[in-house]
């Protein structure tokens, strides 16, 4: 689903126009936008807490060429749901959706895919 179609239904569902309902959308992704870079968090009950991490220097390896490569460390952005989402996307019918751990047809044919650890990395 796209802004766009999400502008639509809401536009319908409550009887503003869509260029008002875009309007206000628009300012609310604003709004969450501005305070994850001013505070750094941002809690929406009954929807999940977006949250701005920093991720640390790590070495990788570029697929191409095998070579290890140095990755400076990043702000991310994580999210984690709240229960009620959780508990619904849980109840999905999972016909129609991709496993996580498949493998990709890259993977299968080996193109810079990293095997997936058999055990647990000592502390």
């Amino acid at each position: 689903m796209t802004k766009k179609e999400i502008v639509k239904k809401i536009s319908e569902d409550i009887g503003l126009t869509q260029l008002k309902t875009k309007d206000i959308v628009q300012r609310t992704l604003d709004a969450i936008i501005e305070t994850l870079v001013t505070e750094g968090r941002i809690e929406l009950r009954n929807f999940g807490v977006f949250e701005v991490k920093r991720r640390a220097p790590r070495k990788a390896r570029n697929p191409r060429t095998g070579d290890k490569v140095y990755v400076p460390s990043k702000n991310v952005v994580t999210f984690k749901p709240g229960k009620e989402m959780e508990e619904l996307v849980r109840k999905m019918n999972p016909d129609n959706l991709p496993l996580l751990d498949e493998a990709s047809d890259a993977d299968l044919e080996g193109n810079g895919a990293v095997e997936p650890a058999t055990e647990p990395p000592a502390r």
